[in-house]
């Protein structure tokens, strides 16, 4: 009989609204290898060193992420996210995502239904538990609860925020909620930046895990820790946003359905997008199909591989994103060869959640009422 493999062992810590478990077995991992782990979630972070110095100082440090509610799930909101949070968790942190439904009724998403807005942020953590992510460090909290059961807290945070900056500085956060500075906001909008900025301090959050489109509120927070005389501020670690399909769009948009690949896409829809997909030859930059190669494909399987005629130089794998860019570059790689492979590479990613969604019954209850919801802006 073969010995019975060493089990990991759970660790409980409160810290704050939070209370973590975490395996023992994170803890063989080096300083060195959590802390590359981490690091590569980030396009960009802000410290380096306060992150290596967090991490040698806490062992399961609070990550957290927050999300509005606001119509279908994407595949950088959903598979995207999940690389990034397994690549956390595994090196030993708690990830906590806000589920921010008063955020998206004070955005004016879904025409300002709560109760929509409360049914999609059930269909998202539908999505995520069947894209692959690992649940056993990650938590919901959602802002609805929190803010009614500890008012006080909450809103007393908000407030000195608020006093603290002016309006100009505030203004400039509206990126944050898709808008820009010189957008006619209104008031609610106005406040949204001060309360998430507060969400970081409400959650004790160490690491801010969002997008670099949230760069500016968490940079806000930074400030606000120089105006307290906070010694310990929190770190900024963003991620990349994967482009729209369509030439020149920054990020996808779930109001253009063509923009972007959905969690529940069907096979068919994939492949019609992605071959209408921008995608010139040897042009990298701004490339979204390039970019879904590296994030996507790199990000969860160690190889990528182009099926092609011998006549046509035969199959070929990759066993790095920079192989890829190489001959991309060169032309070697054509589009019409790279995109049916990253089409079979996405379908198989997506599967999973339109199986639990075909399968589940709540699930599919879910899904089938936010098709049905009208994205508003």
């Amino acid at each position: 009989m073969e010995p019975t493999p060493p089990q990991p062992q759970e660790e409980t810590h409160t810290q704050g609204n939070v209370t973590t478990s975490v395996s023992s077995l994170t803890l063989e991992l080096s300083l060195e290898e959590r802390y590359a782990l981490v690091r590569s979630v980030g396009e960009e972070c802000i410290q380096d060193e306060e992150l290596r110095n967090l991490l040698k100082a806490k062992p399961n440090p609070i990550c957290y992420d927050g999300f509005e509610p606001s119509g279908r799930m994407h595949i950088a909101q959903g598979v995207l996210k999940s690389i990034n949070v397994n690549k956390l968790t595994q090196a030993g942190c708690k990830f906590i995502f806000w589920v921010a439904d008063w955020f998206a009724l004070l955005n004016n998403k879904l025409g300002g239904d709560l109760k929509k807005i409360q049914t999609t942020g059930k269909y998202m953590i539908e999505v995520w538990k069947a894209c692959g992510m690992n649940m056993d460090n990650v938590e919901f909290l959602w802002s609805s609860e929190h803010i009614s059961g500890k008012g006080s807290e909450y809103w007393l945070r908000v407030m000195d925020i608020a006093r603290r900056f002016k309006l100009p500085r505030i203004k400039r956060c509206s990126q944050i909620m898709g808008r820009n500075d010189e957008e006619e906001l209104f008031a609610s909008q106005i406040f949204y930046p001060c309360m998430q900025c507060a969400d970081i301090f409400y959650l004790k959050a160490d690491i801010c895990q969002l997008g670099m489109d949230q760069r500016k509120v968490n940079m806000l927070a930074r400030e606000y820790c120089d105006e307290i005389k906070l010694k310990f501020k929190p770190v900024i670690l963003s991620h990349y946003m994967l482009e729209g399909l369509k030439e020149g769009q920054e990020k996808m948009s779930k109001s253009d359905p063509e923009s972007a690949i959905f969690m529940e896409d069907t096979a068919e829809d994939v492949r019609l997008k992605i071959k209408k997909a921008f995608c010139p030859p040897t042009v990298v930059e701004k490339n979204p199909c390039l970019s879904y190669v590296r994030h996507l494909v790199f990000g969860r399987f160690n190889s990528f591989t182009i099926e092609r005629k011998e006549a046509d130089g035969g199959n070929k794998t990759y066993s790095s994103y920079a192989e890829v860019e190489k001959d991309y570059v060169e032309g070697i790689l054509h589009p019409g060869d790279l995109k049916p492979a990253l089409t079979r590479v996405l379908n198989e990613l997506i599967e999973p959640v339109r199986q639990h969604f075909a399968s589940n019954p709540e699930a599919k209850k879910l899904l089938d009422q936010v098709k049905k919801f009208r994205v508003t802006r």
